[in-house]
Formats: C-alpha cells, structure tokens, sequence
C-alpha cells in the first residue's frame, strides 16, 4: 500500500495534531475578527455559524463513515481535512468567505469519526481503548499549545503570520496523508467493486437514536447525557468569544485560559477519574461531575471579574469527568455484542448538541442583548475599562445569561442521573445471564433483585 511503513497509530495521532494545532494557532485572531465582521450580532452569528457545523457533521458522519467502509480510510481523512482546513486562508482575504465556508465545511468536518475507525482497522480489541485514550490525548495537547503561540506570534509579528503559518501546517497534514500515511482497509475487507451498495440503514444519523427509548435505563442514560451536553457544546462554542469581548481578556490570557483548562482536564480525566471510580463508584462519581458543571456554569454566569473565570475555569476541568464516567458506566451494562450500539447512541446525541448547543447560547445571548458597542480596549490596557464599560451600556444584572440555563439544563440531568441504578454485579455478568433466564434457577437468590434491572439489551433486533 501507498505510505511510509505499515498502517499504525501514530499515523493518526500526527494527521490529529496537525489538524487541530493550525486552527488552535487561529483562536484569538478568529474572536478579533469575528467581532469586526459582526459588530452588532457577534454572540448570534458565532452561535449560527458553529451550529450549522455542528448539524451539518451530525448529519454526515455516518454517511462518510460508511462510504469509507467501501473506499477505504486514507481518501477520506484526505478529504475531511482538506476541507475542514479550506477555510484558513479566507480569513484574511474576505471574512465573510471566512465564516459561510466554516459553516459548510461542517459536512466534512468529520476527521474524528474517520481516525477512529482507521485505529480500530489496525488495533486488536483489548488495545482500542488505550489507542483512543492517545488520539484523544494529542488532540488535547495540540490545543493546550498553540492557541498561546498563536496570540505570541500575533502580538509580535501580526495576524497576517498567524494565518500563513496555520495554512502552511493544513498543507503540511494533506502532504502527511498523501505521502506518508498507509491504506489501513485490507482489500479483502471491501466490497468487491466501487459500485457496490453501502448500507443506508448505517448510514442514516438518526438510526441510532431511533433505538433510544427501547430501554428504560438507556433512555435515563441518554436524556442525562443530551441535558449535560448541550450546555457544554454552547459553552465550548461562545465561551472564548465571551472572555475576550466580555471580560476582557487579552489574547494572552484566553490562551493561557484554554492551556490550563487543558491541563486541569487531562489531570481530572486520568488521576482524578480513576480514583473516584474505585472510591465512590460510577453512579456517583457522574453525579459528582454534574454538580461540579452546574457550580462552574453559574459561577459563569454570574461571575464578573477576571479572576472569578479563572477560578470556575478550575471547576469546569472537574466537570469534564462526566463524559468518561457515563462510557464507562454504559460499557459495564451493556452486552459485549451490544457496545457499538449503544456507544452509538451517546455519540449520536452528543453530535445533534453540537448543532443544538452553539445556535442555542447565541440566541439566548441576543435575546439578552449580550453585545459590546464598541471595539475593545488596546492589549495593553488591564482589561477592567471593557468590563466597566460594558456594564455601563448593559445594565445588566446577569452577564452571562446562557450559561445560567445551562446550569438549570444540568440540574434537570442531575435530577434525571439519580435514576440511574449503579449496577455493582455488572462486571460478572456474562453470557449465562441467558442460561439463567432460561432455567429460571434461584429466582430468589440475593443477586436477583439486580439481575432483574439488567437495562440492555437482550433483543437481537436492537
């Protein structure tokens, strides 16, 4: 096969860094511009852009993932990052270019779905999950490190350099993929001609969603993770925006916001994570995550002063051991053969908040007229004259309105989260579940009461 070596994961990991570490480099020249190109509607046409990308994804996910079933993985990591990548130069040819390609770009801005399934072409079962945890990993790096390098170099040497060197790195990832990176579908796995039909059932973004409410724990589960998410995904989407038109930041300190946000993260998901889930259990160390989210949500939403987000900032890391906890709570309950099914599920509704959650926060802030009327203070200046000035025009008791609903959006999640029984004995549940079922042996046995919540999915219909 065309490439350097045989197909491995590192080969994904430098597609991944390279990727995200050009638009990492773009994140304050992305908020100056953006204010400058939507004075009036800044928070709304954030909100409208990123949602489009978000839906536009949710939609074409599954449909790229199964052509590439058909096709194979390195035409269609070719693909997805030329085109999530195009955008780069518009930014300083023409803004409005800029933002309408971002905002189609989302129907192949994909990359993830394609990297996984090229690691799990090449990784046996019991190595996927370590394999994932790496992609993950460097994804988290690459953004830990250059949006603060990106602001540098900005302040020194201007903007102009920031985008010529975040699009000579996206040339650099399709020069990667085009010389170096191996075909990782065997041919004997793919169909015998490129005319052969794909399956459109799998191809469909809502299929698995469609399998939600069959199971009354999944749908506890799912609605749990759909009222978490979505707050989360319109947070990711504004929140920076929000720091430097709102609070003041310079373009230093949003950079060094996002680093040790990254940092505390990667902490809160490995150290932090594995110790709450031998000592408190899964159920509640999701429960515990929750309330740590709903803290940092209303500490944004009311918090004022600089120094009031850096401390929730602190909170939000610990809020980001939910995700992983509900994964792992829904890896224990489901059957072996039932992983990708219901894995699916949390995806598919994680994708649809993606496009829900950003459109969402920039209504609500224009509801509220979360707007500044003027351009920012110079770089130099301490930041306080933005919020004093702000305030002054708003008037407004709540700064950050948004993120309260989110809040009130991950209390209903918490509420929905204590329904969830822990499952202890899921560990050994195994496929005699059925021998029992069938025999119909001890049914009252101490473990029977547990037994009798199993949640999934015993249906091979599902």
């Amino acid at each position: 096969p065309q490439g350097i070596g045989s197909p491995s994961v590192y080969h994904a990991v430098i597609v991944i860094f390279l990727e995200f570490f050009a638009w990492g480099l773009l994140t304050a020249p992305t908020l100056v511009v953006l204010h400058e190109t939507f004075p009036k509607h800044t928070f709304l046409m954030n909100g409208l852009i990123q949602g489009v990308k978000g839906l536009l994804s949710f939609l074409s996910a599954p449909l790229i993932g199964a052509l590439s079933d058909v096709w194979g993985r390195k035409s269609f990591l070719l693909l997805t990052v030329f085109f999530t990548c195009a955008p780069i130069p518009l930014m300083k040819i023409s803004p409005w270019w800029y933002f309408a390609v971002i905002s189609v770009s989302g129907v192949f801005a994909v990359t993830f779905s394609v990297v996984f399934a090229y690691v799990a072409d090449i990784t046996q079962e019991h190595e996927r999950s370590m394999a994932y945890g790496l992609v993950s990993a460097t994804f988290a790096a690459s953004l830990v490190t250059s949006p603060a390098i990106g602001a540098y170099l900005g302040r020194v040497y201007g903007d102009s350099l920031v985008v010529v060197l975040a699009t000579a790195i996206a040339l650099l990832d399709i020069c990667f993929i085009l010389v170096a990176v191996p075909e990782s579908l065997p041919e004997k796995m793919r169909p015998a001609s490129w005319g052969a039909p794909i399956s459109w059932e799998q191809a469909d973004p809502f299929a698995s969603l469609k399998k939600v409410g069959q199971d009354s724990i999944v749908l506890l589960i799912c609605i749990t993770v759909f009222l978490s998410y979505l707050p989360e995904a319109g947070q990711y989407s504004s929140f920076f925006l929000y720091l430097r038109q709102i609070m003041g930041f310079s373009s230093e300190s949003v950079a060094a916001f996002i680093a040790v946000l990254g940092i505390l993260s990667i902490i809160a998901q490995t150290i932090v994570l594995s110790l709450l889930m031998r000592s408190i259990g899964n159920k509640n160390t999701i429960l515990l995550g929750l309330g740590f989210q709903i803290l940092q949500l209303a500490w944004y939403g009311f918090g004022s002063e600089p120094w009031m987000m850096w401390a929730a900032g602190a909170v939000a890391a610990m809020s980001s051991i939910t995700f992983p906890a509900v994964s792992a709570l829904v890896s224990r309950t489901a059957d072996a053969d039932q992983q990708g099914v219901v894995q699916g599920m949390i995806t598919g509704i994680r994708g649809l908040c993606n496009g829900l959650g950003p459109a969402l926060y920039g209504f609500i802030f224009y509801i509220f007229h979360v707007e500044l009327n003027e351009l920012p203070m110079p770089e130099s200046s301490s930041g306080g004259g933005v919020v004093a000035q702000y305030h002054l025009q708003q008037n407004s008791i709540i700064p950050g309105p948004p993120f309260l609903f989110g809040a009130c959006s991950v209390l209903l999640a918490l509420l929905v989260a204590l329904f969830i029984p822990e499952h202890t004995t899921l560990n050994v549940r195994s496929s005699n579940w059925k021998k029992h079922c069938g025999s119909h042996s001890h049914p009252h046995s101490p473990q029977a009461p547990g037994e009798a919540k199993e949640p999934l999915l015993q249906d091979t219909n599902v």
